[in-house]
């Protein structure tokens, strides 16, 4: 039985961003697991798969960080621009689209440059594989 797979629209959230953001999903784009777009690991683009996540709190962002030194060290959060790496693990059991990426799988993980942990929290668009 394979995990649950994520589809395009399913909440997504940083431990360093402030506000929630939504998946896109670009590249198979022609799969989908009922009715939205089904997601592939390879969805981790900054800002074409993954927005923003309103404001960023992380001290490794560069912007954070200068913000900070400027308030004398009062963490001073700056716009998220995510700075992303590809989902791990995915679901390598099922793979979509002509270039045979491993789907999303809920469980899968997604890390940001700047030390953000982005995990899928809906599962409204999620659907179970058997």
């Amino acid at each position: 039985m394979a995990g649950k797979l994520v589809n395009m629209g399913s909440m997504l959230k940083c431990t360093m961003g402030m506000t929630p953001s939504t998946l896109i999903c670009t590249t198979a784009p022609t799969v989908s697991a009922v009715a939205p777009v089904a997601a592939t690991i390879m969805d981790f683009a900054p800002m074409e798969n993954i927005p923003p996540f309103g404001m960023c709190r992380s001290p490794a962002n560069p912007e954070v960080a200068a913000a900070t030194a400027a308030a004398l060290g009062v963490l001073t959060p700056m716009p998220c621009v995510p700075v992303t790496t590809p989902w791990a693990p995915g679901d390598p059991m099922v793979t979509l689209g002509p270039a045979g990426f491993a789907a999303l799988d809920a469980a899968s993980k997604c890390m940001c440059a700047w030390g953000g942990e982005i995990t899928i929290q809906t599962t409204d668009e999620v659907v179970s594989v058997e």
